[in-house]
């Protein structure tokens, strides 16, 4: 019967997992790794609270399920932590310990235009693990001639605003990089975009070019604290020159992002400590 149950539950977690993952929303996995009994014992915490599995004590759930939302918000992928660090009150599991692990779709990237900068950010994403999807309104310009890598979702798109869209999706664990050839490309795939409020948007392009951008959406009813997120103009300033540096530059500000990192040198404290 323990078996049977076991089993049932694993099965139960499975499904979950899947359908978090289907769904690209997130959720926490607990496990219990050391413990007089029950290691291995697992509890599945969603976003929004939702709970399937158990750690065998009604109230270590309890304090598992509000831990869940702080390591959510850290951006971690995994941590360790004693019962006794999270919930001292629970005495009788304070040297408990609890392995947490993030899940959720792995990352995406949608890069608009398959021009140099485009298809250098494309190459290097999928080397970062992104799963990445090039589009462009120019047929030739996203073929597998130029992109033999199976693992670039290529589209030739014959309205940009329904391929932006469609490539999007909710938004959820997806960056967007819009670096297309003109103003009018740009405000097209902004504005479909925007409405999915996706993890990071940025545009490519001076300063004036991007203001020229976020000025007409922000004419047309875009909501100004959409328009406040986009990056604009996107990346970070590493003096970068050719299209293989503007992808890593952009390419670092989204890790950044999607981390929690600040894109200041690692050094820079030591510096302060020596000045």
């Amino acid at each position: 019967m323990p078996e049977a149950r076991d089993s049932s539950v694993k099965a139960l977690l499975t499904e979950a997992i899947r359908r978090v993952l289907k769904q690209a929303s997130l959720a926490t996995l607990a496990t219990l790794i050391e413990a007089p009994r029950g290691v291995g014992a697992k509890l599945l915490v969603e976003e929004d609270g939702t709970r399937v599995g158990t750690l065998g004590e009604s109230l270590l759930d309890e304090a598992v399920a509000r831990r869940a939302a702080a390591f959510l918000s850290s951006r971690a992928e995994a941590s360790t932590h004693f019962v006794k660090e999270f919930a001292p009150e629970l005495e009788a599991c304070g040297d408990a310990r609890i392995l947490f692990e993030r899940v959720e779709p792995e990352p995406r990237l949608v890069v608009c235009g398959a021009g140099h900068v485009g298809a250098a950010l494309a190459r290097l994403a999928r080397q970062l693990g992104y799963s990445t999807t090039l589009v462009d309104d120019r047929a030739d310009f996203v073929t597998r001639e130029r992109f033999p890598d199976e693992g670039i979702e290529l589209v030739a798109a014959l309205s940009w605003t329904e391929a932006v869209r469609a490539a999007v999706g909710a938004g959820r664990n997806v960056s967007v990089a819009v670096v297309t050839r003109g103003h009018s490309e740009d405000e097209e795939c902004l504005r479909a975009v925007i409405c999915a409020r996706p993890d990071y948007v940025g545009l490519i392009g001076s300063r004036r070019r991007t203001s020229i951008v976020l000025e007409r959406l922000r004419a047309g009813g875009a909501d100004e604290s959409i328009l406040k997120e986009v990056r604009a103009p996107i990346g970070l300033d590493i003096g970068a020159v050719s299209p293989e540096e503007v992808a890593l530059a952009i390419l670092a500000e989204i890790v950044a992002e999607r981390r929690g990192g600040t894109g200041a040198p690692l050094s820079v404290w030591r510096r302060e400590k020596q000045g």
